[in-house]
């Protein structure tokens, strides 16, 4: 009998720290990006698959705006060109040359962006270069 209260115990502890790890992993969702966080690769996937890569950058690229790069092959995947990236109250939006919001993403956890397409499919924004890309600057 104790050992199996031992053995309950310790699975017990385990599945606690289990949740508070993936509450932790969570605990930026909703959060606006800081330039800090950003610098560095993202991949643009959909359903999945990875389209582009995407640069973040800490400095300015406008007085609005942080650098950002948008490899090649993101092509029509954007709907124009990326020319920054920009804090929002609840993520982070890719912006165009004129400073306008190109596409919104809301944060969900610390490496994990989503924007909802008008047309129902949801794009991400993954931290880390995509494999087919990732040397396609």
């Amino acid at each position: 009998m104790r050992a199996f209260a031992i053995a309950a115990a310790v699975s017990g502890a385990v599945l606690l720290t289990a949740a508070a790890t993936q509450a932790l992993a969570d605990a930026e969702a909703g959060v606006p990006l800081t330039p800090a966080e950003a610098a560095g690769a993202w991949t643009l996937q959909a359903d999945g698959h990875g389209i582009c890569q995407i640069t973040l950058g800490q400095g300015r690229a406008m007085p609005s705006a942080y650098a950002a790069r948008a490899s090649r092959s993101c092509g029509d995947a954007l709907p124009g060109q990326v020319a920054g990236w920009t804090p929002t109250r609840d993520g982070m939006a890719l912006v165009r040359p004129d400073g306008q919001t190109l596409i919104s993403f809301g944060r969900w956890s610390n490496s994990l962006f989503v924007a909802h397409r008008s047309g129902g499919e949801d794009v991400q924004l993954r931290r880390g270069a995509p494999r087919s890309a990732a040397n396609d600057q």
